[in-house]
């Protein structure tokens, strides 16, 4: 079978021919109907020799939809011709954390080599991947892979960031959302469906403001040297109440510093790389700083929910598998609207 792989340090991502995987015990196969693109790939494929630690080489893609082609010894809760989402992050299934559903903060799964698809289990962009339990399978039930299968993580991700503030979004009170552009352009539309928050969208990119505008944000802020005051102004001094930053950068996570409220809450969600220090002489008394990461099982069944209703919709380009490599090069360029997926 055709996969796209990172198979040297600092090389692109190249589509080869695989052997196609057999499912082992328990462990499902699918055959992909749609795998998407993040940021976090080109950061993974950024790292240097002594700091990567996913495998070479590295089928990508850790959003997955796919149709169940054929299930391992033992594996049930699943039949053949399902069509079905993957749920990322896989713990191990037995811990406190993921018998709340909530494996992405599986305390155990690295000690014990458990890694998600495509960040160091081979991932979905190939034909055919291999999910290691019924468990991590998502019925779609009528929703359309392409335009959903985003949601695995460009949906879930926001969603948790925005469910863990959700006390503070109360009507009246105001949400940024810093980079709008795959994730950020779907918090919009979360923060829209769940909560009755005022919603600010700030980004350097007057097309992914354009498109925070067409999906729900109340105010655009260009992200300059001046944005911070802007926000100021929009809230009447106050500051935002929770600020999101997709982005993660130095220059962003300032903004955030700058407006965040009293008592408010900062959620870095983008992977820029950069840190907030926190204090009495840092950040307005009672802001807390939180770096989530993905979502639980149960709010990726919440996110799809979303989808059904009609309150979230992906903004989706597609891509053959053979022109994977150019979407990648497009998404490191930000020459992107909303989010790239891949079509085996």
């Amino acid at each position: 079978m055709k996969a796209l792989q990172y198979r040297a340090i600092g090389a692109p991502p190249e589509v080869v021919e695989v052997d196609t995987p057999e499912p082992g015990p328990g462990e499902v196969r699918l055959r992909v109907t749609a795998a998407g693109l993040c940021h976090s790939d080109w950061f993974l494929m950024g790292l240097p020799a002594d700091q990567y630690v996913y495998g070479l080489p590295l089928t990508l893609g850790h959003e997955a939809a796919g149709v169940v082609d054929k299930l391992g010894p033992g594996a049930t809760g699943v039949a053949l011709g399902d069509s079905v989402a993957v749920y990322g992050p896989w713990g191990c299934g037995r811990c406190r954390a993921c018998a709340q559903g909530r494996e992405d903060y599986c305390p155990n799964a690295a000690g014990l080599g458990i890694a998600p698809p495509g960040l160091g289990a081979p991932g979905a962009m190939a034909e055919y991947m291999i999910v290691d339990d019924p468990r991590h399978l998502v019925r779609l039930d009528g929703l359309d892979p392409v335009d959903c299968v985003s949601l695995t993580d460009a949906g879930l991700t926001p969603y948790h960031a925005i469910r863990s503030s959700s006390d503070k979004l109360w009507p009246g009170s105001t949400a940024v959302v810093i980079g709008v552009g795959g994730l950020g352009h779907v918090a919009v539309q979360i923060l829209r469906a769940t909560t009755a928050a005022t919603i600010v969208a700030v980004d350097l990119d007057d097309d992914k403001l354009a498109l925070a505008t067409e999906v729900g944000a109340h105010h655009t802020v260009r992200s300059d040297s001046h944005a911070a005051l802007r926000i100021r102004e929009l809230t009447d001094g106050i500051g935002a109440e929770v600020v999101f930053d997709f982005v993660g950068a130095e220059a962003t996570l300032q903004i955030a510093k700058e407006v965040v409220a009293l008592d408010g809450d900062v959620q870095i969600v983008g992977i820029g790389g950069a840190t907030l220090p926190t204090g009495f002489f840092s950040t307005p008394f009672g802001a807390s700083v939180r770096a989530p990461y993905w979502g639980s099982r149960s709010e990726l069944l919440e996110v799809l929910d979303l989808a059904r209703s009609g309150a979230v919709r992906v903004h989706v380009e597609r891509f053959g598998l053979a022109d994977a490599p150019e979407a990648y090069r497009r998404l490191h360029d930000g020459d992107i609207r909303g989010r790239a997926v891949v079509v085996p």
